[in-house]
């Protein structure tokens, strides 16, 4: 009897003992799966942030297209004034809306996209005055960000700070640069359909005399 006393109080403390530390494990398992599901939601809500941003980037460069579109330019002074006091206020509400998504960066990573900033904001200065050029040089920055072989000569200095900067950085770039070069694109196709009407005028009042 009193080695039976015995070998269940030898099983009474063990068990007392490991209950503790399962149960410990228990709950930090609980704690991690919440955190693990956390994570999950906050780069979700992040996701949905940056497409938000992206839809205002959107709507904003295609308010601004049609401001400035030959189509625009042919109707009546009327109409066109009505037509531009909506786009203004499509463009007020469109910029009401504030959505930033902060990226977190270390100093390597700052000093990268504060280089890969100005150099854009170099080509961006220059552009009216020789809009070929800057076309070509915003073409040699986008092929550094892309992946698949590009048709044009890569800036190759502009390639290896990109890819110092954060990810979320580098694909803001790639968006701005394709943003500019629509822009300039349309801006030349305007500059040429203006640059006809004004032949086409010419001609006709030499015709006429």
């Amino acid at each position: 009897m009193a080695q039976a006393k015995i070998q269940a109080k030898m099983n009474d403390a063990p068990i007392g003992k490991f209950s503790r530390t399962l149960s410990m494990a228990d709950r930090s398992g609980r704690l991690l799966e919440s955190l693990d599901q956390l994570e999950m939601r906050v780069e979700a809500l992040r996701e949905a942030a940056m497409a938000i941003e992206q839809e205002k980037e959107g709507i904003l460069e295609m308010i601004q297209s049609i401001q400035n579109s030959q189509e625009m330019r042919n109707i009546c002074p009327g109409e066109r004034e009505e037509l531009a006091l909506t786009a203004d206020r499509l463009m007020g509400r469109t910029l009401s809306v504030e959505v930033s998504v902060g990226t977190i960066r270390n100093s390597q990573q700052e000093d990268a996209l504060r280089r890969a900033t100005t150099m854009i904001d170099e080509i961006v200065a220059k552009m009216l005055d020789d809009m070929d050029s800057s076309r070509q040089r915003l073409q040699a920055l986008h092929a550094a960000c892309v992946t698949e072989a590009p048709l044009v000569p890569i800036d190759q200095k502009f390639q290896a700070i990109v890819i110092s900067c954060a990810l979320e950085d580098q694909k803001k770039i790639k968006r701005r640069l394709e943003t500019l070069l629509r822009n300039v694109e349309n801006a030349e196709k305007n500059i040429k359909i203006m640059d006809n009407q004004k032949l086409k005028v010419s001609n006709a009042a030499n015709g006429s005399h």
